[in-house]
């Protein structure tokens, strides 16, 4: 038996890579849930007190740190980073010439 796999470089959004639409998007979401994530972990909350600190649910937290990325809005999720107590800060800067196309990032300092 001799199933061969295919493998291929990913271009750095695996939204992209696997087709989907909206994916750069889902890579910020997915990066910004990423944050978020960290945020209760260093904090060490439990969902209640992680629900309770951002205003929702438990479940809508599950939903979150599972990843359900198409129920929570960009905006929604720099307001819980602020609950958190991280700062959101937007930066517009020139793409570089050599970059084909410009990119939106998120950046945790």
């Amino acid at each position: 038996m001799s199933d061969e796999i295919k493998v291929r470089s990913s271009n750095g959004n695996i939204f992209a890579d696997i087709g989907l639409p909206n994916s750069s998007e889902l890579l910020i979401k997915a990066e910004l849930v990423h944050q978020i994530s960290e945020l209760i972990t260093v904090r060490k909350l439990t969902q209640i007190e992680a629900a309770k600190c951002l205003g929702i649910d438990r479940a809508k937290i599950a939903d979150l740190l599972r990843g359900k990325l198409s129920e929570f809005s960009i905006d929604r999720l720099f307001r819980f980073l602020n609950a958190l107590g991280s700062d959101v800060e937007i930066r517009v800067i020139a793409k570089p010439e050599s970059d084909a196309q410009a990119k939106t990032r998120v950046v945790a300092i």
